[in-house]
């Protein structure tokens, strides 16, 4: 076993880790570490790790099944609208520019970091545990189509939009929808996989090696999903991420625009924390959550 092979492998039980933990996060680790680390192409990455995502996902499903942590009916439903999205993402991903494809990717991790920094504003609701509201089916279905084909598409996107997807339309607390997201991430992976699997062929090798890694990363996140305060883990994984996604995006960048890039990137992280009140990457996640809204 190579060194190399060794570093893919202890990264891979990282992707389980936040796949458990968070409910997404699997593909913004998975494409950066096949393409930098293990050496594949952008296109066989971004197809291995719908594999990956989508095996290790329906494997942390049970475990939170377990905990009564999943709503089959509303995965379900959200998954089947998405299954289209990305089956189309992944046959149109096949015939994209591979530099493209990993532009589009740092973008959505970029987007993601930001998401993720900024957390969620909680509602007054004296206390009171979510109610569980009847989903709206169009907007479901148009909100799983279009989180499909970007799942498929770039490989990136599921588990972070699908979340808060479920948080708002499905009325689910955050530990069921980090639950009821991987069964939605399960199948749009499978379905995006599809898509490119008619263009893109796969070194199974690595990928399943990969996805065993993954596998029991995901084992032991579902285990500490709820026990690791999520606003801290949610911020220390969106700099991360940020700092994932402005890597990419200057690594994908014309050499002689790579500095330049990289100079506009830190103005405008600096510009905002230092100006900008509302800024994300200054928010304390945790102050919202913890501090009760008047009533």
């Amino acid at each position: 076993m190579t060194a190399t092979l060794i570093v893919v492998l202890a990264l891979s039980v990282v992707i389980g880790l936040s796949l458990g933990v968070l409910g997404g996060g699997g593909s913004i680790l998975t494409v950066p570490i096949l393409v930098y680390v293990a050496g594949f192409e952008a296109k066989e990455a971004i197809a291995a790790s719908l594999f990956v995502v989508g095996v290790t996902s329906a494997v942390s499903v049970f475990s939170h099944a377990r905990g009564g942590r999943v709503m089959w009916r509303t995965g379900l439903i959200f998954g089947a609208a998405g299954m289209a999205g990305a089956f189309v993402g992944g046959l149109l991903g096949g015939h994209i520019p591979g530099q493209i494809l990993l532009i589009a990717f740092a973008v959505m991790m970029v987007a993601t970091s930001v998401a993720m920094l900024r957390g969620r504003k909680k509602k007054s609701d004296g206390g009171a545990p979510p109610v569980k509201h009847e989903l709206p089916l169009g907007r479901v279905l148009l909100d799983g189509a279009v989180v499909g084909l970007v799942t498929g598409l770039v490989g990136a996107g599921g588990g972070f939009l699908v979340v808060p997807a479920l948080a708002l339309l499905g009325g689910l607390p955050m530990s069921v929808a980090v639950g009821t997201s991987l069964v939605v991430i399960a199948m749009k992976s499978f379905a995006g996989l599809a898509g490119y699997l008619t263009t893109v062929q796969l070194d199974w090798g690595i990928t399943l090696g990969v996805t065993a890694a993954a596998i029991v990363g995901t084992l032991a996140g579902s285990k500490l999903a709820g026990r690791i305060p999520e606003a801290a883990l949610r911020k220390a994984f969106g700099w991360f991420v940020l700092a994932m996604g402005s890597f990419v995006l200057i690594q994908q960048a014309p050499a002689d625009l790579r500095w330049f890039i990289a100079a506009g990137v830190a103005a405008t992280a600096g510009i905002c924390w230092f100006f900008i009140s509302s800024c994300p990457l200054r928010n304390r996640t945790g102050r919202r959550s913890n501090v009760p809204s008047p009533a």
